[in-house]
């Protein structure tokens, strides 16, 4: 899958199967259902989930917890604009690079 395919599937009502829970938490923050992309990050224990879950408290407007969330994924804090750092989040991992 890539870029176009992934956001082309904002489209349907639900995401499409075999998506890793990083990538389906940002499926749903693409959708706008920050609550559920919250959701799903919560569930997890990994650095390329905590690294979603830092992006979603970014969104969230909530700094401090997304320092956490970015030094619990081994990541600096972002600087980009929400929507780049979104695409870039989705792309490296659609590409597989998760560290």
């Amino acid at each position: 899958m890539d870029m176009a395919s992934f956001k082309e599937s904002l489209r349907a009502d639900a995401p499409l199967a075999g998506l890793s829970p990083p990538l389906l938490a940002l499926w749903w923050l693409g959708k706008g259902d920050w609550k559920k992309a919250h959701e799903v990050t919560q569930e997890q224990d990994d650095r390329t989930s905590a690294w979603v879950h830092a992006h979603l408290h970014r969104v969230e407007g909530d700094l401090s917890n997304a320092g956490y969330w970015y030094r619990r994924a081994q990541r600096p804090e972002a600087a980009e604009s929400l929507e780049t750092e979104w695409a870039s989040i989705v792309e490296a991992l659609l590409a597989g690079r998760t560290d």
